[in-house]
């Protein structure tokens, strides 16, 4: 099946998007005008008749630049301090941004430990599946206010293919602050061959994957991209890594058209999400 014929018409999916790609890059403030056309898209996307979950990253770093600290902190409190003031002046600004839409939003905070309860994990993929049913847009973060080492996702990469696997979507699209998968980073190695599409995720596409890390206002790197391929694949989800500077990359993925690197979706018969969770 080629790329237009397996995108088209996907009716549940997820995006993710990065601090990397909601923020400026000189200022670390919140880019105002990216958030605004992903919030259009979105909403054009659930007006088409598309249920849509939006996994985004933010918080922390709009905490940060809130409180005026330069640096990411160490000490767990204040990180988490700092998330939970980013999180209601981002949850703020998507709500006043949705609303232009006549959209419906909600906000859903996860932890690891939701996820690893099965009454839990079965009432989270009720709530989504209410709020989709309800024509809302469910936005998902992790609840780094409470989470620690030992329950945190560690990245919203992991986290939006567990969304994904949940609430049964068919699509996962992480909007990056790249292109797509290439065999080396591009960005210390211009020459590195771009991967249009990964058909099996093997041990070396991993291996190749550490050799990344995330950006100064991320957590996530290549690595962490291939370890929610490989979740998502294997719970027969489609992904794509794509650039999310321009946030119509969405449209162009869902047309079917070349841009951003697709892992094909091959469902695993012995898929067992808590395997993931225990694993990773």
């Amino acid at each position: 099946m080629d790329r237009k014929s397996r995108l088209l018409g996907k009716r549940r999916g997820g995006v993710k998007i990065g601090s990397s790609s909601l923020t400026h890059k000189y200022t670390g403030f919140l880019n105002l005008n990216k958030v605004e056309r992903l919030a259009r898209v979105l909403c054009d996307l659930r007006n088409q008749g598309m249920e849509v979950v939006l996994v985004s990253s933010g918080a922390g770093a709009v905490g940060r630049k809130t409180m005026g600290f330069m640096e990411r902190p160490e000490a767990l409190p204040v990180k988490q301090a700092l998330a939970a003031v980013g999180q209601a002046k981002l949850m703020m600004t998507y709500q006043k941004l949705f609303s232009e839409y006549n959209q419906v939003v909600a906000q859903i905070l996860m932890t690891k430990a939701t996820m690893l309860n099965g009454d839990s994990r079965q009432n989270a993929r009720n709530t989504f599946d209410q709020l989709l049913a309800m024509g809302v847009i469910p936005i998902v973060n992790e609840n780094d206010t409470v989470a620690t080492h030992e329950i945190e996702f560690g990245d919203n990469d992991r986290l939006s293919a567990i969304v994904a696997a949940v609430i049964g979507a068919d699509l996962l699209i992480l909007l990056s602050d790249i292109d797509g998968l290439y065999e080396d980073d591009p960005r210390t190695n211009p020459e590195a061959a771009f991967i249009e599409e990964v058909t099996e995720i093997t041990d070396g596409l991993e291996e190749m994957g550490k050799g990344t890390t995330g950006s100064s206002v991320g957590t996530g790197g290549m690595s962490a991209k291939i370890v929610a391929a490989r979740m998502a694949t294997d719970a027969g989800i489609d992904m794509v890594i794509t650039n999310g500077n321009d946030v119509e990359n969405i449209y162009r993925v869902l047309d079917g058209e070349p841009v951003g690197t697709l892992f094909l979706a091959h469902k695993n018969k012995n898929f067992d999400l808590m395997e993931y969770l225990t694993a990773y």
